[in-house]
């Protein structure tokens, strides 16, 4: 490019909603009590989840440097590891950890996600800049409170604008938002300029988007469990090129032709619903009782609540009816074979089978020890899916976001159980304060299989402690996870 072309980029108007975004990002955010308080759960239970995902024998093989020699002595500990890496790679290992099972926080609305992927990018950055600081005489750390709030901006950039905006439908996948939004607060993180920051979010929509086909049949493959360490790293790594310099696209979004409104998005206008706030943090879910896709949560919750009247009478079963809301009838009602875990977990009819014959479902059940037991298929022809308008309106309501589901199983000799129909999921807002000692309780079995039981012992007591847990620098947080 020319430096008049440049200057020409120059004069055009930003547009609009990469300017909120940008104003959103770079603002002095004064976060509610409430939403400080969910963030440090949401925090604590990705890395819950990352630990988790450490005991999976596939999940190790995705981590790491990029070669043996890639490590740096003073980079960035992977939570849970002995490896210490540059800022981009140390953000996909992290970001690959807190989503390899699916078992960490989701956001529902036309678009769905995991904000706490963000945490990938976010954690290791701010790590690395606080022991930077640390270094440097009178340098001001960057405490796990300033995280927290920086945690808040990337929910609510990711949510917001997921509220309106439906990837899915052109066959994009959500992970494109989560680049989106580490990219962003990542740039303000390293001190950018509201101009730096706009340069890191045009780039990240120039990047264009995965597609979701690794997500659906017959593609349904383990990318799935690492694209979101791949986006938030990516985010890093345009946060690093802005504050090196590289220019914004001010009319990404709205060029006629060459746009990505009109390229990839069917030329729809890309809109926010909501003034940025803390909106997103405030009425995040957690993954608690299930890993699996949320839309399937209450699903499972029902069938887990008709297991003692069902499982001794698998062969008297005529049919299965679940009602649920329009987005798990796109997104997760399969039929015919589910070829991997990721096939199995994205498919209602399976994780609803599971909880009837088993009483619950743990990560285990997707592999073929649990799926070749000829029950599971059995239920799975028997069952009958059918969207409820009235789930599918509460499930869009921003007051209610319910999601919705109800299971009956009926017999051939004419009798039925009764319908357990479950409107919001343990995990739910509505659900928060029974939720909690779930969580706890999850992040310190998570440890335990990670770590010998002194420093388990240790990392929850830091953890519960909000006012230590708050102002510790984050350098000193994540050095305290080596294993």
């Amino acid at each position: 490019m020319t430096a008049d072309q440049f200057d020409d980029n120059r004069l055009q108007p930003v547009d609009a909603v990469i300017e909120q975004l940008a104003e959103y990002v770079m603002s002095d955010l004064q976060p509610s009590d409430e939403a400080i308080t969910t963030a440090r759960l949401c925090m604590m239970d990705a890395l819950a989840c990352g630990m988790l995902a450490l005991q999976d024998a596939n999940c190790p093989r995705v981590l790491g440097p990029v070669v043996d020699e890639a490590e740096m002595p003073n980079g960035c500990l992977v939570p849970g590891t002995s490896w210490r890496l540059d800022p981009v790679r140390a953000a996909f290992n992290v970001g690959a950890l807190v989503r390899w099972l699916d078992f960490n926080d989701t956001w529902l609305a036309a678009e769905w996600g995991h904000p706490s992927d963000n945490l990938g990018g976010l954690l290791p950055l701010a790590a690395y800049q606080s022991s930077l600081h640390a270094r440097e005489k009178g340098g001001k750390h960057f405490s796990v409170r300033d995280l927290l709030v920086c945690l808040v901006k990337a929910y609510e950039v990711q949510g917001v604008m997921a509220l309106k905006n439906s990837f899915n439908r052109v066959g994009l996948d959500h992970v494109l938002l989560v680049r989106l939004a580490t990219a962003g607060v990542a740039t303000a993180m390293l001190g950018g300029t509201k101009e730096q920051v706009v340069s890191a979010i045009t780039n990240s929509f120039a990047d264009g988007g995965a597609l979701r086909t690794y997500r659906h049949a017959p593609n349904t493959g383990s990318r799935k469990s690492w694209a979101a360490g791949d986006a938030t790293s990516r985010g890093v790594w345009l946060a690093l090129m802005a504050m090196r310099g590289e220019m914004e696209y001010r009319s990404i979004l709205s060029a006629p032709k060459w746009g990505f409104g009109d390229v990839l998005f069917n030329s729809q206008e890309i809109e926010l619903e909501r003034e940025l706030g803390c909106y997103v943090m405030e009425n995040i879910l957690f993954k608690v009782s299930f890993p699996a896709e949320f839309h399937a949560q209450t699903a499972v919750e029902a069938a887990v609540a008709l297991h003692s009247q069902v499982a001794t009478r698998i062969d008297e079963i005529d049919r299965i009816e679940l009602q649920t809301q329009e987005s798990a009838v796109r997104i997760i009602s399969k039929s015919g074979p589910l070829h991997n875990p990721a096939d199995r977990d994205h498919c209602l009819q399976y994780m609803v089978a599971i909880g009837l014959l088993h009483g619950d479902l743990i990560a285990e059940h997707y592999e073929e020890e649990t799926a070749s037991d000829p029950r599971v298929d059995q239920l799975r022809s028997l069952m009958r899916v059918i969207e409820n308008e009235d789930y599918t309106v509460g499930y869009l309501d921003p007051e209610r976001r319910a999601i919705s589901n109800r299971v009956q199983v009926f017999f051939t000799d004419g009798t039925s159980t009764e319908a357990v129909e479950i409107h919001y999921p343990l995990g739910h807002r509505r659900r928060r304060e029974e939720s909690i000692p779930v969580l706890h309780a999850k992040f310190k079995d998570a440890l335990a299989q990670q770590f010998e039981a002194s420093q388990s012992e240790k990392l929850s007591a830091w953890t519960s402690d909000a006012e230590c847990f708050d102002s510790m620098p984050v350098h000193e947080f994540v050095e305290r996870w080596q294993a």
